[in-house]
């Protein structure tokens, strides 16, 4: 079997480290279900925020080691160093017929390494927060 249209571009954006890609990827209602936060994140606002975070964060290091998938879904394993601590997981894709993704869940081990994402990712997240509050405040008459 083929790789599917919507794994091949989620691997382009992966492997470019730039998430332009992400605006034609993602469905308007899609959902990011990630390993820190207990409720789902909805929509394709939060998901680009995250995934964009995410790119920043463990796209240096991001390798994608193994990977099974269908007509509709995936999972791929990866690991990713942030300083010196090895991160493993997966992300889990779904996606519908308009090949749009309608779902991203990632699940990060060990404990150790969830603790460290959680730390880079919530720096990167604030980080871009205060990009987009300064580009705001600059387009303010």
């Amino acid at each position: 079997m083929t790789r599917p249209a919507p794994l091949q571009a989620w691997h382009a954006i992966a492997e470019a480290r730039d998430a332009a890609g992400l605006a034609e990827l993602l469905a308007e209602d899609v959902t990011f279900r990630s390993p820190a936060v207990h409720t789902p994140q909805e929509g394709k606002a939060l998901t680009t925020a995250y995934l964009t975070a995410a790119i920043a964060v463990l796209g240096p290091s991001l390798t994608y080691v193994r990977e099974w998938y269908d007509d509709s879904s995936a999972v791929l394993e990866f690991r990713a160093e942030l300083d010196d601590v090895t991160v493993h997981g997966i992300d889990m894709l779904t996606w519908g017929e308009d090949g749009r993704l309608t779902d991203f869940t990632v699940m990060v081990r060990p404990f150790k390494g969830l603790q460290k994402v959680i730390e880079e990712m919530a720096a990167e997240l604030t980080r871009m927060q205060g990009e987009s509050d300064q580009s705001g405040a600059q387009q303010r008459p």
